[in-house]
């Protein structure tokens, strides 16, 4: 939520350091600032690698503790745990779009860093809803998020490393050392050279873990469901068609309005590709909007805006480059090379392409007709604050809809907790119909709770749908697990739908999170996200069914194969063996002394080749598959072909292993090179390797 310019970041290149622990046994930050490249230039030609952190003060063992529990790992988590690791903590908390904002570089250093580095995830929540761990476990997974995560629900973490802002990334040395922090996203760079010159110190020291760390991840509990997480639901009367931003999956699932399935956009793919229905890509989609016979689409993840032609059945970019923007009060330009950043949802009225802009909090336009992607409203600062649309702020917008007269949008500002109303005449105004605005110093962004009232006086917990009929506006309380109504003439907010409590039942009517909503001729539409679901809700009764799309099945995409890295293969010697029979691979596991295999990770193997492809069928590369691990072994069977030749095989195994004390897994991971000959004469098909060797 706090930002910093990247620009700013990367020219200081600054940590704050440890100056120790304080009686209280909070982690205190030294007045003065070391510069991540303060290394001597005359000690760098050393052999021996100098200290880049010489003041660096060691982090206590209990550090972590304190919170409510520990999710995407089978235990709690130590200091002495990670001894040897370089280790980045991610205080979040999973309302904040930049806290998601920098997902992505986390990914990205944990695959870099993947043996020397662990992420560590402290949830530290803001809104009284995200202290609850179920909720924490669906955002976990929502977000596809690998590393373990602790909730501090009470915030004791977050004091103790001296926290002040979300997103803060702090970083601890392979020695239990505390380096410094950094707050807000774009960060990666600085974190990047931080984590290189550490692993160059401690490598060289001995001190460096270089054995990974398994997890035992909320993910590998979950069971497939049809959709997955749906974002956003719209829905088409004229056509008799439900338009399902099937999130997770994605995907755009279209059905008629009696759940028959017409058709699925995106092959389930996470990328930017355009094509056919069967071929394009789509990450984490969410809003959508109708225009004859186009549906664009916010592709939110890939920060872009995409077009479905319903009739040619095909996908194209119509804006967005697919990188995410920089904050830009007054950005704009070409639509297809300007940057965009995280639309959210869509609404389209007058020739013109409204955008709930959730990461600079903004509202931005697209003109179809001339080609232009521009702001239209809010300066850019995190806040609900009213007036022109120049000087208005907004707070994480996450939903918009047209008023039937074409003159105003609603906005719900998830992180504002309100509902706005923006005049479609660029002369005209931004107000707050619902919650509060014009507190001093962001007050705003924490009034929230669940209050029905009129406008100031009501209250609400990150609002993250909006839709309008007639003089009725239906609001998705998300946090609140409710649905609400607004009388637009008098402004009166007043509960509809929900307890207050998170549920799946239909009788009586509980929703998890909803999402986005659309409103039907009789009935809401609602993307109840985290049960999984579109449910409908009779305005008249009252009564809420679940939406059953007929037919509907989870996506089961082609990944596409990932070459093995060979840069640390053993090289074998060359084997010699029978065509047209498996080979049969033995492979002798190192498990160290004190510990165990992990019976809950499967053994697995993966096998390329660098030469000779035609001996192995092109369906058993590059495909990780399941071996049969007894008695310190694993082993598995390659086919080969009948005719003699010869090539190279590349293969690769990993298992875990954990210590009989139940402390944290490790992952044991090999690459073997193997030139291979095979001849209708060689006595045997087998070959064994070992970890050992």
């Amino acid at each position: 939520m706090t930002r910093i310019s990247p620009a700013f970041v990367i020219r200081l290149l600054v940590l704050a350091m440890f100056s120790g622990m304080l009686a209280s046994g909070n982690i205190s930050r030294a007045q003065d600032r070391v510069a991540l490249n303060n290394t001597d230039e005359s000690q760098r030609g050393a052999r021996r690698v100098a200290d880049p952190f010489p003041r660096a003060q060691v982090v206590p063992e209990g550090v972590f503790e304190g919170g409510s529990g520990w999710l995407n790992t089978s235990q709690p988590i130590s200091m002495k745990d990670l001894k040897g690791k370089i280790v980045l903590v991610d205080f979040w908390t999973y309302c904040c779009i930049n806290c998601m904002h920098i997902l992505p570089d986390l990914k990205y250093l944990e695959e870099k860093f993947e043996k020397e580095l662990v992420v560590i995830g402290v949830h530290s929540a803001k809104f009284e809803n995200e202290k609850d761990a179920e909720n924490i476990r669906n955002a976990i997974m929502r977000y596809e998020i690998r590393h373990p995560v602790v909730n501090d629900d009470q915030l004791l973490v977050w004091r103790r490393f001296g926290t002040s802002s979300w997103p803060t990334l702090a970083i601890i040395d392979a020695e239990g050392r505390y380096i410094g922090s950094l707050s807000g996203e774009g960060n990666r760079e600085p974190i990047e050279k931080v984590i290189e010159k550490l692993i160059e110190y401690h490598r060289s020291k001995g001190t460096l873990d270089e054995t990974p760390i398994r997890f035992e991840l909320e993910e590998g509990k979950a069971t497939e469901t049809p959709l997955r997480y749906p974002g956003k639901v719209l829905v088409d009367e004229a056509g008799q068609r439900v338009f399902v931003a099937d999130s997770n999956h994605n995907r755009i699932v279209i059905a008629s309005t009696s759940g028959e399935l017409i058709d699925i956009v995106g092959s389930g793919r996470m990328g930017t590709a355009d094509g056919s229905y069967s071929s394009a890509e789509f990450n984490h989609p969410q809003g959508m909007a109708l225009v004859e016979n186009l549906l664009y689409v916010a592709d939110t993840e890939n920060h872009m805006l995409r077009a479905i032609d319903l009739t040619a059945k095909s996908v194209k970019t119509i804006a967005g480059t697919g990188e995410q923007a920089h904050f830009r009060a007054k950005g704009g330009g070409a639509p297809l090379s300007t940057a965009l950043n995280s639309p959210w949802s869509l609404a389209y009225t007058d020739n013109k392409l409204f955008i709930a802009m959730a990461g600079p909090h903004q509202i931005w336009v697209y003109l179809p007709n001339s080609d232009r992607i521009r702001r239209y409203a809010g300066n850019g600062r995190e806040d609900v604050i009213n007036g022109s649309l120049d000087q208005s702020s907004f707070a994480q917008p996450s939903e918009i809809c047209v008023d039937p007269s074409g003159e105003f949008l609603y906005v719900v500002d998830s992180e504002g907790s309100a509902v706005r109303r923006v005049s479609t005449d660029q002369r005209g105004q931004v107000t707050t119909i619902a919650g509060t605005s014009e507190l001093p110093q962001g007050q705003s962004l924490f009034a929230f709770g669940d209050i029905d009232g009129i406008g100031p006086n009501a209250r609400l917990q990150h609002p993250l749908g909006v839709a309008v009929r007639g003089a009725t506006l239906f609001v998705a309380d998300s946090y609140n697990h409710k649905i609400k109504r607004i009388n637009l003439s008098n402004q009166s907010v007043q509960s509809w739908i929900g307890t207050g409590e998170a549920g799946d039942t239909l009788e009586p009517a509980l929703l998890d999170e909803p999402g986005g909503i659309s409103a039907g001729e009789k009935v809401l539409y609602v993307a109840d996200t985290n049960n999984h679901r579109i449910c409908t809700v009779d305005f008249t009764s009252g009564e809420m069914k679940e939406f059953v799309i007929q037919g509907l099945a989870a996506p089961n995409p082609v990944r596409l194969p990932s070459p093995i890295n060979t840069d640390d293969a053993t090289k074998v010697a060359s084997q010699t063996v029978k065509a047209g029979e498996p080979i049969q691979f033995t492979v002798n596991l190192n498990i160290p002394d004190g510990h165990k295999l992990n019976e809950l990770a499967p053994v697995t193997w993966k096998v390329a080749v660098s030469e000779g492809q035609a001996v192995v069928p092109d369906d058993a590369l590059n495909s990780r598959e399941e071996a049969t691990p007894q008695n310190g072994t694993a082993s598995f069977s390659l086919p080969v072909s009948s005719e003699p030749g010869q090539t190279v095989l590349i293969v690769q195994m990993s298992y875990g292993y954990c210590a009989t004390d139940e402390s944290l897994c490790r992952l044991a991971s090999r690459t073997w090179q193997i030139p291979v000959t095979l001849t209708n004469d060689a006595e045997t098909s087998s070959i064994g390797l070992s970890f050992d060797e």
